[in-house]
């Protein structure tokens, strides 16, 4: 009991200090599962022994949504609760800081009506959209830390009693997070250091376009005019350092909405609002999505795909080693914040205005001229292996490694 204590207040340390870059006198806003009280508990702790004058948490109860698509009336679904999301991003455009709490139960609505799952996500998207602006702009100083759900331990490891696999899960957690160090945020500040070093490498090649190539996958992502690749900790417009993923392994850039081509198979499942969708394949003709499948979970991708024009689009590309603390842990987690940082990556859906130069100033017209994506959504799926090679494409059309069976060139 006191190491889980012990850890939950370095996991803590980190989220306040290097995640958050959290400010005296900032408020925080914190949105977590319910069940992860104990550590929301521990980061309103650090919050205020760094200065802050009020944190205030927001739970969500799965079991309350649930019972929502078992119960409630088929009109029920078009509804959502704009004034909680108005009152966020006021709380935000006020100068208010933002940290949530990653750890839900990935198969929450398997088996509830896919049509009903769609249409509240996508009323919750339209309501989110002001607050989800200030996050994508980097208006305020954001991340996002983890807490081991059970029911999320009992899908990542099924084999395990619930006490156990929530343990075991934890310990993942733990590593992933680059905690398991006497110093974890002296590791973050060198872990991000090297982040940085990747992004200048790619900022001074200036690639056109990036060609992954694999198994299932053959797929030419051009990249948006005067895009900028972004990793780490970046600093958000009120001046505060933040790290918006903890763990977080990734380099990404935005791609150019009318400029991808090919085909491409996720190589992990996604887990997206309580649904689970594997083995994701979709084609691409001029920037979109002409065709799409999976496994299961391809009703949910249908209807994803169906949030607005923006939804076939891509809004983010990634490049993440194969030997990155995640891959090697060999455990899928079923939840994007990690699964995403063991593998290369796409995301369909808006793109994060920091990445094009000077971005944050420009209207969505010119960030759109750029071949900035704009959506409701914004969903990574990942597609990178050990059997995926990457090149980068020069304006000449010269085509160099970047990445060869997973790893950097």
């Amino acid at each position: 009991m006191e190491a889980f204590a012990h850890q939950l207040q370095q996991l803590a340390k980190v989220a306040v200090h290097v995640g958050l870059g959290l400010r005296e006198g900032q408020e925080l806003v914190i949105t977590a599962p319910i069940e992860a009280a104990p550590l929301a508990r521990k980061i309103a702790e650090q919050a205020y022994r760094a200065g802050s004058p009020l944190v205030t948490v927001l739970y969500d109860d799965e079991a309350n949504t649930l019972l929502r698509f078992q119960h409630a009336p088929e009109s029920a679904f078009d509804k959502t609760p704009k004034w909680l999301f108005d009152g966020m991003a006021a709380a935000f455009q006020s100068g208010a800081a933002r940290l949530h709490i990653a750890g839900n139960d990935p198969n929450l609505l398997q088996g509830q009506n896919p049509e009903s799952v769609a249409r509240a996500n996508r009323a919750r998207s339209v309501a989110y959209r002001p607050v989800m602006e200030l996050i994508t702009t980097h208006h305020i100083n954001w991340t996002i830390v983890a807490y081991p759900h059970p029911a999320w331990a009992r899908v990542v490891f099924p084999e395990l009693s619930e006490q156990e696999a929530v343990q075991k899960l934890w310990e993942a957690i733990w590593k992933a997070s680059r905690l398991d160090t006497p110093d974890p945020v002296a590791t973050w500040q060198a872990h991000n250091q090297n982040l940085s070093m990747r992004v200048n490498y790619l900022n001074h090649k200036r690639y056109s376009a990036l060609h992954f190539k694999g198994p299932g996958t053959d797929l030419l992502v051009g990249l948006a005019d005067d895009h900028v690749w972004a990793g780490g900790a970046v600093q958000a417009k009120n001046g505060a350092v933040c790290t918006p993923n903890i763990p977080t392994e990734e380099v990404f850039t935005a791609p150019h909405k009318d400029r991808i081509e090919g085909y491409v198979r996720s190589t992990k499942p996604l887990s997206y609002q309580g649904s689970l969708l594997e083995e994701i394949e979709v084609r691409f003709e001029k920037g979109r999505v002409v065709e799409a499948k999976a496994k299961s979970g391809g009703e949910v991708l249908e209807r994803v795909l169906q949030t607005d024009e923006g939804a076939r689009s891509l809004g983010e590309v990634a490049l993440v080693p194969h030997s990155s603390p995640i891959a090697q842990s060999g455990v899928l987690f079923y939840n994007t914040l990690f699964d995403e940082n063991a593998a290369s990556h796409i995301a369909l859906g808006q793109a994060y205005s920091e990445c094009i130069e000077g971005g944050s100033q420009l209207s969505p017209e010119a960030l759109a001229a750029k071949g900035a994506n704009s959506s409701l959504i914004h969903i990574d799926w990942m597609i990178g292996s050990s059997q995926i090679d990457v090149d980068g494409i020069t304006e000449s059309g010269q085509s160099e490694p970047l990445m060869r069976a997973g790893e950097w060139v």
